[in-house]
């Protein structure tokens, strides 16, 4: 572990502990990579999957920030879930109870077609568990036109805010409603594609999806 992922900053909120950060990265949708080419700072939101202590991407093989990831250069990813709005007596001390993780690791392109098939499977599964059986396979033209990578997690970090306002006591008679406002992803109905022929019905996997997913603790 170096510096990079200390948390210095209301360190009680972090931890280093692999379950935790693998729990959160587990029910985020969406992860940001940044990385920086000729000087110049980028950060991409991408899809992804966890594969024991890697994490998966993929992209376009015509993206250039794609080709520049998979050369090896630093990247740092970020996850966020933002679980509730902390509404405080004063302005000062708004808030937001969140979940987040931020990893560092060096991408590498994966190339056998086997490798990239089952990579992709697994970011497909991270999304909606049990749609890749259903779901046409990729063909030879879009494995070639698709970018796939592999960075392993060289170290992380966890960070999250739970529990009510840390309003000052000096604030505590302010005559002004103060909690917090749960926020939550969820499931609704799903919505067919106009196109779709009659009489098929919706999976089973996509009605339990919202107890099928993953929630960090």
């Amino acid at each position: 572990m170096t510096n990079r992922s200390e948390i210095t900053r209301l360190p009680e909120r972090g931890s280093r502990h692999r379950e935790t950060i693998n729990q959160i990265l587990d029910a985020a949708y969406l992860a940001h990579v940044g990385l920086c080419v000729d000087g110049q700072p980028f950060v991409i939101p991408m899809l992804f999957g966890r594969r024991e202590d890697s994490l998966l991407l993929h992209g376009s093989s015509a993206s250039r920030l794609l080709r520049d990831l998979g050369t090896g250069m630093p990247a740092c990813v970020t996850v966020t879930l933002v679980d509730g709005l902390v509404l405080a007596r004063s302005a000062f001390h708004h808030s937001m109870n969140y979940r987040s993780v931020v990893a560092f690791g060096n991408a590498r392109v994966i190339e056998p077609p086997r490798a990239k098939i089952e990579a992709l499977r697994t970011i497909s599964e991270h999304m909606m568990p049990g749609r890749w059986a259903d779901a046409r396979g990729p063909n030879k033209r879009e494995l070639s036109e698709t970018t796939v990578l592999e960075m392993p997690i060289a170290e992380a970090s966890a960070k999250a805010r739970r529990g009510p306002p840390a309003d000052d006591d000096s604030d505590l008679g302010w005559p002004v409603w103060a909690g917090v406002l749960p926020l939550a992803t969820a499931a609704l109905a799903p919505i067919p594609d106009p196109t779709l022929a009659d009489g098929v019905a919706v999976p089973d996997y996509i009605d339990r999806y919202a107890a099928a997913r993953p929630a960090a603790a």
